[in-house]
């Protein structure tokens, strides 16, 4: 029986270790937490339970008989491109884009100036994150970009404690949150209206908020072209909407400014803290290729803030061994076989953000890990896969148990899975989450050794 690693244990991963399954393979899901699941665990906002639920397909997946789940194995530290080679048919890249993409302008480290990344993955209770400290003491923060994750951290900063209390938000971040002062919070777009990249159920939930009115400038949509996209076509209609409501006085407010660049973060000093946004104002061309682009107009304009976050967009990392194109932040393939100069490598393929970059929602990953697990199985019957010197299944888990202290198996995960529900279930939460490392290998060590010692 053919074997396959897949390396990342989030969405790609498990769609890509169904399609396997089918196809009669053994798979390995290695990730680098003792938690699976990635982005949906992390990245998913916490008042987003339904979208949460998709973790259900992936616990099926992983009841199979020819499934195993290996956490807490760092990729490039533990183990190597080469060990893992030796050992299966095929590899599978699916960790993800990791880093955030930069502004690139004058005081983006200032205190008080981050990126969403580490915002989201804070308040979600990534682990190495549960240390970060966000200062919350500014009443206004501004949220640079015009995507989903713009729109939920928006959304984090407004919403009430008792909005927040039912969650799986991590704990310091619900006692952060409830004593920030943040009132007001700008949306920042580069391009217009007609170009954001919001899906049209979370723009509309941005206005059914309990505490925050949103606010839309009425001329900032003059003119603004119809999309031939149906999302961005409705994206606009939304916004007309909203740009006809009149405030009622909430305690709170989300305002969306479009047509704006980041030229500078101003702050107290050459290191001292935030104060506020230097910005331009931008007028939209059409560009060579068709496409709207943003051009400065020469105006500027500042915005008086105490906390900046950017949202524009994640990048990957690359890992020794493994062909990286630096440019686009992705491992370099073509259709998910990893290519290096001398064309596609033998038994090696990417699914998810880490193959095509940061773009579409969590179902998307479907399509593209499918896609993927296509051309890998028309090169196992061409041929074209890795042929493994210890392809033994048993021998992989008595190397993995000498070789990586924390080691979590499924059934280390579930026992930690019971666990944050346990803590959850008597304030009304769906868990607690443990949001530190050791917590995490601790709860699910006694169950996993007991399988591979």
């Amino acid at each position: 029986m053919k074997r396959a690693a897949i390396i990342g244990a989030g969405p790609s991963g498990f769609y890509a270790a169904e399609q396997l399954l089918k196809a009669e393979f053994e798979v390995d899901l290695y990730e680098a937490l003792p938690t699976p699941f990635g982005l949906v665990r992390f990245g998913v906002a916490p008042d987003h339970p339904k979208i949460k639920s998709v973790t259900r397909i992936y616990e099926k997946t992983a009841q199979h008989p020819a499934f195993r789940f290996f956490g807490g194995v760092r990729f490039g530290e533990h183990v190597s491109r080469a060990e893992l080679l030796e050992r299966y048919h095929a590899v599978v890249y699916a960790y993800g884009t990791m880093t955030d993409n930069r502004l690139g302008i004058p005081g983006e480290d200032r205190p008080g100036s981050h990126s969403a990344t580490e915002f989201v993955a804070w308040y979600n209770g990534h682990p190495d994150h549960a240390e970060h400290r966000f200062d919350l003491d500014a009443e206004r923060a501004v949220v640079v970009g015009n995507g989903n994750v713009a729109l939920d951290v928006a959304r984090m900063l407004v919403l009430a404690s008792d909005e927040l209390a039912p969650t799986d938000t991590a704990d310091h971040a619900l006692e952060a949150l409830g004593a920030a002062c943040v009132t007001d919070v700008v949306l920042l777009g580069r391009r217009g209206p007609a170009e954001a990249a919001f899906t049209n159920p979370e723009l509309r939930e941005l206005g059914e908020l309990a505490r925050a009115d949103l606010l839309v400038d009425p001329a900032q949509l003059d003119g603004a072209a119809e999309p031939d996209d149906t999302t961005r076509r409705r994206n606009v209609e939304i916004l007309r909407d909203y740009a006809q409501r009149t405030p009622t006085g909430r305690s709170h407010r989300i305002q969306l400014r479009f047509l704006r660049s980041p030229l500078e973060v101003l702050g107290d000093g050459e290191h001292g803290r935030v104060t506020g946004l230097r910005v331009a104002i931008n007028r939209l061309v059409t560009g060579a290729d068709g496409r709207m682009r943003a051009e400065p107009t020469g105006e500027e304009e500042i915005i008086d803030c105490g906390l900046v976050l950017r949202s524009i967009g994640y990048r990957g990392v690359p890992v020794a061994g493994v062909p990286f194109d630096e440019r686009r932040g992705l491992i370099r393939n073509e259709g998910g076989r990893v290519c290096d100069d001398d064309g596609p490598c033998r038994g090696e393929y990417a699914v998810g953000w880490i193959k095509r970059g940061p773009s579409g929602v969590i179902g998307t990953n479907k399509k593209c890990s499918a896609d993927t697990v296509g051309r890998l199985l028309e090169d196992a019957d061409g041929g074209r896969l890795g042929d493994p010197m210890a392809p033994d299944a048993a021998a992989v888990l008595e190397w993995l148990g000498a070789r990586v202290p924390g080691l979590v198996t499924w059934e280390g995960w579930q026992a930690i899975d019971a666990h944050e529900r346990s803590l959850g279930e008597p304030a009304g939460r769906p868990r607690v989450k443990l949001v530190r490392t050791e917590q995490l290998i601790q709860v699910g060590r006694a169950v996993s050794e007991a399988m591979y010692v």
